[in-house]
């Protein structure tokens, strides 16, 4: 009698138990980085209504210092790897593995991470573009060790937080300023660029591609094979800014260690708010008496804080609802994202142009203008959307977790 085959898909099926709010919240962050497809800023240039420059403000970057919705992405997305590690320990050690094993695969998948976000900055490049900015790729690079603080005491990781962002500070205080002469359109700064500090101030110690963390790129991006030499990057984005993005990991490793704790939730969240309040109010000193902007695209010691800050508020809001009061059913589709997302990542970052052009081909070129033309990005993007979580909701009923 013949028997029965059945497809069992063991590596990527995930053995430990969801935990809501930590998924729910991760799926909220891999949301708002996927509805980059709604093109938000071209509705609004279209049809420019103070709704739609209001959604399209919180879509896009600020030019420099300050923070939007958007600008949060990143930093909960690193904050949340932080926050999952204490889980994934307890969960390795209860397998028995030892902590020279996990040690190596804390490795391989720093290695891993590093390299596909390098992979996915060069899906449109003609040779693979050596750059490390990718989310991805700085927290590979910062990977190892938050995994080995993972393995200290709290006080520790405090500490280590505490030496990480003063001495990048210092780094940075410590950095020549540029002469009067220094040309700036030479490294992509255009005499149009409002976002620097003024010359000769101590917060133009952090001015677009001018700082300690540009010029080490000047040196480490030209050992990589490239088209033509590193001068510098368009956004001001930075290899080095891998290390206060640990900072960000650390606060949420922080985090992480106090919902394993026992005790009771309003306690955590509680404490979640009063951390989030602190950390805020010290950037924005920070931040406004000079002594460090909190900019984003250099990951200044203050934006760490600042927005460790609403990542602890975030935290706060999705565990009190899910964990506290055991308000979940709500939170289902982002879930379904957070569970997943790795691939949710990946899928944002490649899949858009494929989907639209195959939904133009089986159907109509004008499928897509069903609302107006200045309708048609908000409309292809939402398709895609829909599409994006099919795709995700498929992999979680089947209890397939994509993982590295």
């Amino acid at each position: 009698m013949a028997q029965k085959l059945e497809f069992q898909p063991a590596p990527l099926v995930e053995p430990t138990p969801r935990i809501g709010s930590i998924d729910a919240y991760r799926g909220m962050v891999m949301f708002l980085m996927m509805a980059e497809v709604l093109r938000l800023s071209q509705v609004a240039k279209d049809v420019p209504t103070d709704f739609w420059k209001l959604l399209a403000h919180h879509q896009t970057h600020v030019e420099w210092s300050g923070c939007t919705l958007h600008d949060l992405i990143q930093p909960s997305f690193s904050f949340l790897v932080g926050v999952a590690l204490p889980f994934s320990i307890a969960a390795r050690v209860a397998k028995g593995q030892s902590k020279w094993r996990m040690t190596l695969h804390a490795a391989w998948r720093a290695l891993v991470l590093v390299l596909l976000g390098v992979f996915l900055r060069s899906m449109s490049a003609k040779q693979t573009n050596w750059t490390f900015e990718d989310t991805l790729s700085q927290i590979g690079l910062g990977y190892v060790p938050l995994f080995l603080l993972g393995l200290t005491r709290q006080r520790w990781q405090w500490i280590a937080l505490v030496a990480i962002l003063v001495g990048y500070w210092a780094l940075f205080a410590t950095y020549s300023l540029p002469d009067r002469h220094f040309e700036y359109a030479t490294v992509g700064v255009p005499d149009s660029f409002t976002g620097n500090f003024a010359a000769g101030s101590f917060a133009s110690h952090w001015n677009k591609n001018s700082n300690a963390a540009w010029a080490f790129d000047q040196w480490f991006l030209n050992l990589f094979p490239r088209a033509k030499p590193f001068t510098h990057n368009g956004g001001g984005y930075a290899t080095l800014s891998f290390i206060p993005t640990l900072g960000t990991m650390i606060l949420g490793l922080i985090a992480g260690g106090w919902i394993k704790q026992s005790g009771a939730s309003w306690a955590k969240v509680g404490k979640f708010i009063l951390t989030g309040g602190i950390l805020i109010a010290v950037a924005w000193l920070a931040h406004e008496t000079g002594l460090c902007p909190a900019v984003k695209r250099i990951w200044t010691p203050s934006w760490t804080l600042y927005s460790g800050g609403w990542c602890f508020f975030f935290l706060a809001v999705f565990y009190f609802l899910i964990d506290g009061i055991k308000f979940s059913s709500w939170s289902f589709p982002l879930r379904v994202i957070g569970a997943n997302s790795i691939l949710a990542y990946v899928m944002a970052h490649g899949w858009e142009n494929f989907i639209i052009r195959s939904i133009k081909i089986h159907t109509r070129p004008d499928i897509f203008e069903y609302f107006g033309k200045a309708y048609e990005p908000l409309v292809a993007g939402a398709t895609v959307l829909v599409v994006f979580w099919l795709v995700l909701f498929w992999l979680y009923r089947q209890k397939i977790f994509v993982r590295i």
